[in-house]
């Protein structure tokens, strides 16, 4: 009886490109999907906490939470929009190129969840000394 490194490992959805020795992917849909699904559970967790945040801010400032909860709305469906898109985009891309490899590039959404949280994470710290200085 052999690990999983032996003989007996099951595929692992790769294979090789003929003789050219360059791996290719096996079912060029999945990869993109499961991105796309982590990439969702982000954007409804930014969602999920910007009203959490905005529910904390009431207690300072009421605009002031309106703004946050508004912002984080906005983010949201802009990184859910973005996600759609480069899911359509990179599947179409994979599954045309017929086992070729592809360059998939994209920046832009690792960049917009990374400064959404930033200005989040900044917004709740200030609304956190704000309520401890209320407080005492």
């Amino acid at each position: 009886m052999s690990g999983p490194t032996g003989p007996a490992a099951p595929d692992c959805g790769r294979g090789r490109d003929g003789d050219s020795g360059r791996d290719r992917v096996w079912n060029a849909g999945l990869q993109p999907e499961r991105t796309a699904l982590s990439w969702r559970r982000t954007g409804l967790a930014l969602l999920g906490g910007s009203l959490l945040l905005a529910r904390v801010l009431a207690e300072v400032s009421v605009p002031l939470a309106l703004t946050v909860g508004a912002l984080g709305l906005l983010a949201s469906i802009a990184i859910l929009v973005a996600v759609e898109r480069r899911y359509r985009s990179h599947h179409l891309r994979l599954t045309a190129a017929g086992g070729q490899r592809v360059t998939l590039a994209g920046g832009a959404l690792p960049l917009l969840v990374a400064a959404t949280t930033v200005v989040l994470g900044c917004v709740a710290a200030i609304a956190a000394i704000l309520l401890s200085l209320r407080v005492s």
